[in-house]
């Protein structure tokens, strides 16, 4: 059986190659995340086929912030392609709307903490609120669980924090900047192995370079299954 625990995103430019790189990796992966990069390369209908016709879990990785009027149609819509997991940006009001609009369907709505590829200074240069960024982590989770989110997206560092809350009971913390412990970690800034990961709280991890930019994706995907499976 396939352990969706790990996450693989389509992080490339449009379906087709997104769809080779499925094949690529086979049954050693039943959940696939598809994000904004290809909204405009057929990433909706990729999703479509994946879970349609390949029998796929999936995860829109959409991070969507608007009005709350607005972010209620748009996850209302996007419910309509029957995928598993979606974001939001974890503001109260975008999580309470995104539940609105998925009503009726078996999405489950994760909201956005603070990115992976972020740190203090980042938060500073864009006017954040001041203190420790793993307590601006905590604090926000607590805040999109009390306004209804499924779960959250946080750093593999923060998953621990994440996962003692009482609110976090029956909630999914899925990790993004998750890395083998032999891999480049590009632009992500909080990360950790996942095995770790999931030791420390985290439901899903979620990976991407690392496998499709391998010279055997499948290979590299397989690689860290053998790690998740001694946890």
């Amino acid at each position: 059986m396939t352990d969706d625990r790990l996450i693989v995103a389509l992080d490339l430019p449009d379906a087709v190659q997104g769809l080779v790189l499925a094949e690529k990796l086979g049954d050693a992966c039943g959940f696939y995340k598809i994000g904004l990069g290809m909204l405009t390369g057929g990433g909706l209908a990729l999703a479509n086929e994946l879970k349609q016709e390949h029998g796929k879990r999936i995860f829109l990785d959409m991070k969507l912030f608007d009005i709350a009027a607005t972010i209620e149609t748009a996850v209302r819509g996007l419910s309509q392609f029957d995928p598993d997991f979606l974001t939001v940006h974890g503001d109260p009001h975008v999580v309470d709307a995104a539940k609105q609009g998925a009503a009726g369907s078996d999405l489950k709505i994760l909201a956005v903490t603070i990115l992976t590829s972020l740190d203090r200074a980042d938060l500073d240069a864009g006017l954040m609120k001041a203190g420790a960024l793993p307590d601006l982590v905590r604090e926000r989770a607590q805040k999109a669980f009390a306004a209804g989110a499924d779960g959250v997206i946080a750093s593999p560092q923060e998953a621990a924090l994440i996962r003692a809350l009482p609110d976090a009971k029956g909630r999914l913390i899925v990790t993004p900047g998750v890395r083998p412990a032999d891999s480049d970690p590009g632009d992500q800034k909080r990360i950790a192995t996942p095995a770790s990961a999931v030791r420390d709280g985290a439901d899903h991890i979620v990976v991407g370079r690392p496998i499709w930019q391998a010279s055997d994706p499948r290979a590299a995907a397989q690689s860290i299954l053998d790690d998740l499976s001694k946890t």
